[in-house]
């Protein structure tokens, strides 16, 4: 048995310059680097997430998040859902994720 970590609504927004991109490849990434940081406090880390839910507000942006999924995860495969939705401007992306730290 281990943790369960929960971590979400994370979006892309750079908080060493309190910006958020307008491209959404570039918000997906971002949206990485800030889960990661936020499993990393604790002693997890991506590959512990077994679970992910995508939300993106267009259609035509899904190859290029899906796209950035790919390049972030590598190896690890968590389950993904995507869902369209409305996020406040400027989001484009917001990602919610589900990790279990093993216990030793």
């Amino acid at each position: 048995m281990g943790d369960t970590i929960y971590v979400a609504g994370t979006v892309g927004f750079e908080y060493d310059t309190k910006t958020i991109s307008d491209d959404p490849a570039e918000q997906t990434r971002q949206t990485f680097r800030n889960i990661e940081s936020a499993l990393a406090e604790i002693g997890s880390s991506f590959s512990d997430v077994v679970r992910m839910i995508t939300y993106y507000t267009d259609q035509n942006d899904w190859d290029a998040i899906g796209e950035v999924l790919r390049e972030q995860l590598k190896d690890v495969r968590p389950v993904n859902a995507g869902a369209r939705v409305g996020l406040f401007d400027p989001r484009k992306v917001e990602i919610s994720a589900i990790a279990v730290r093993k216990s030793i």
